[in-house]
């Protein structure tokens, strides 16, 4: 009769079978494990199925906390080395295998490491059967599947990969949602306390959503400091909102029960399942990512419920971003500088012109400076633009001045560019390149941008003074400092938002507030530009409040530099 491991190969009518027969027994195979374990990495195991004898490589033993290489009452001794939580998964599978119900074994789950760390391990078996069919031997192996990026040994939890293979066996998308959970300021923990520390943040984390999750749900860290979770109960989205407060509270006592050692929040994007087109393992990863990003732009440590008109203004930002980008690199293709004039309020003749970005897309669409300035200015490229804008503008003042020797050029400045390049050196070269008096060139910043850099910027504005170029503080009446922010940047013109110039059209208490403001900016020996005047009407009440210089529709909208040429017939 052939021994039962040479029927499980096929190997029957070998000549030599009845004396490897003989030999071949569960020491046999425990010295044949033995001598392959030292060129795997992996742990191979014998189980004795009938003298409940268990053995593993000794490698095994030095990773976790197993009793010994050699152990009998196994499915007792397994409980030292088996989380908790899987045991029972384990013990049933177990149970089949030895009353003879199956002979593969295969199951992911996690053993306890020699430090208590959780690791997920892949455990595949095969058992042998004796001749009249009862199990014998069990031949197996155990991967450590966190060594492959499936497992993350930190957290404790499966990874994106253990995620991606889910969705492949679930096909189509049940009910239900995903929620991404984020650490908020991750960083500024590894950087103050520690690698280690923020390691034990992330493992503190993980416990807290894996013990407010319901039967149906199930977590996997992703990147970093990020968790996401899957949900296939269903729900309404408020009730799926409950899940994050529910974790956030959790959150919050973990940290007390550590006498504060680190305190941190929580942020969370939800993406409910009929927002997404398919089980598709990249278009989740997408929404979650912007689902959780969209919850800490609006502040940390609150939960964002995916909206699609957010995520098509998204997506349209990302492209208008992408093209500007490219514009950039191909020498500022679709931009271009229009200019508006600026008149004396007196005689209404030309004193000079602001200039202002437009920006056209590839497609022809030609996109707001409300839209694509912002977004300019979040990706650092308003500084390589703003130089280009500098350069520009310097050279339409210099044709304009053989006509008009005075005219003026106004330039919007970002604060970004004040704070972030070397603004001043590239005015002073423009005026050179040019061969303008500083006084041709007005530098102008709105309040929202100087506030949160007021001394970095005041040291620029001092320098541009010292040097003879003209500062003008923008959109006057907009903020809530204005009057203290005349006396910190004592700029040469201050301009009256439009906004403003509208109330003070409408309400009379309001124009009258904007001739008292007109009356201290001259008192000071300020000039005041009223910007947005664009009918007649208008023109003839700012007429009466005595500005210097008045800007708006009514005279001319914003227009191309031939174009401005050719109105006021210059070159």
């Amino acid at each position: 009769m052939a021994s039962p491991v040479y029927r499980e190969y096929g190997c029957e009518g070998v000549d030599s079978m009845p004396k490897l027969e003989k030999s071949l027994g569960f020491d046999a195979f425990c010295g044949i494990a033995e001598q392959f374990a030292i060129c795997m990495n992996d742990y191979l195991f014998v189980y004795d199925i009938m003298n409940d004898a268990y053995f593993i490589t000794e490698s095994a033993v030095e990773r976790f906390s197993l009793p010994g290489c050699l152990f009998h009452n196994v499915t007792e001794n397994l409980r030292s080395v088996v989380h908790p939580d899987d045991y029972p998964m384990l013990q049933a599978d177990l149970q089949q295998l030895l009353s003879g119900e199956k002979a593969e074994h295969e199951l992911r789950y996690r053993w306890m490491g020699k430090d208590g760390t959780p690791i997920w391990i892949t455990c595949q078996g095969r058992v042998l059967q004796e001749d009249g069919g009862k199990p014998w031997l069990m031949l197996g192996c155990i991967n450590e599947i966190g060594q492959k990026q499936e497992a993350d040994n930190v957290s404790g939890l499966l990874r994106a990969a253990s995620f991606k293979e889910r969705l492949k066996q679930l096909r189509v998308l049940p009910e239900g949602f995903v929620m991404r959970i984020g650490i908020d300021d991750f960083r500024i923990i590894n950087e103050r306390l520690g690698v280690d520390y923020g390691d034990r943040v992330l493992r503190q984390v993980a416990k807290c959503i894996e013990s407010r999750l319901l039967p149906g749900q199930s977590v996997y860290r992703v990147i970093a400091d990020e968790f996401l979770i899957m949900d296939l109960l269903g729900g309404e989205p408020d009730e799926n909102k409950e899940l994050y407060y529910s974790i956030q509270q959790e959150v919050e006592q973990s940290i007390a029960r550590h006498n504060y050692e680190a305190v941190y929040t929580i942020s969370g994007g939800i993406v409910n399942m009929q927002d997404m087109q398919a089980a598709d393992y990249e278009e989740i990863m997408r929404l979650s990512e912007f689902a959780l990003g969209q919850a800490k732009r609006l502040g940390k440590n609150q939960v964002y419920l995916f909206c699609q008109p957010d995520y098509d203004a998204f997506l349209r930002s990302r492209a208008i971003s992408r093209s500007l980008r490219k514009a950039v690199s191909n020498d500022f293709a679709g931009m271009d500088l229009y200019f508006q004039p600026l008149v004396y309020t007196s005689t209404e003749e030309l004193y000079g012109a602001e200039a202002l970005l437009r920006y056209q897309m590839p497609d022809g669409e030609r996109i707001s400076p409300l839209e694509f300035v912002p977004i300019l200015e979040e990706s650092g490229l308003i500084l390589p633009v703003g130089k280009w804008i500098i350069r520009r503008a310097a050279d339409m003042c210099r044709v304009c001045r053989k006509k008009y020797p005075d005219f003026r050029v106004s330039i919007n400045l970002s604060y970004i560019q004040l704070t972030k390049s070397p603004v001043f050196a590239e005015v002073m070269d423009a005026l050179r390149e040019t061969g303008l008096p500083p006084d041709a060139l007005i530098m102008e910043l709105t309040e929202s941008g100087y506030l949160e850099n007021s001394i970095n910027v005041q040291k620029v504005w001092k320098r541009f003074k010292e040097a003879g170029v003209q500062i003008a503080l923008d959109d006057f009446g907009t903020g809530y400092s204005n009057l203290q922010n005349i006396g910190r940047f004592n700029p040469d013109i201050v301009k009256i938002d439009r906004s403003f110039t509208i109330r003070a059209m409408q309400h009379s208490y309001e124009r009258e507030l904007l001739s008292h403001i007109v009356n201290m900016v001259h008192s000071i020996h300020l000039r005041i530009v009223i910007e947005g005047v664009e009918v007649k009407e208008e023109q003839q009440q700012v007429m009466q409040l005595g500005s210097d210089f008045i800007q708006g529709y009514y005279y001319s909208k914003p227009c191309p530099r031939e174009e401005f040429f050719e109105k006021y017939q210059i070159g």
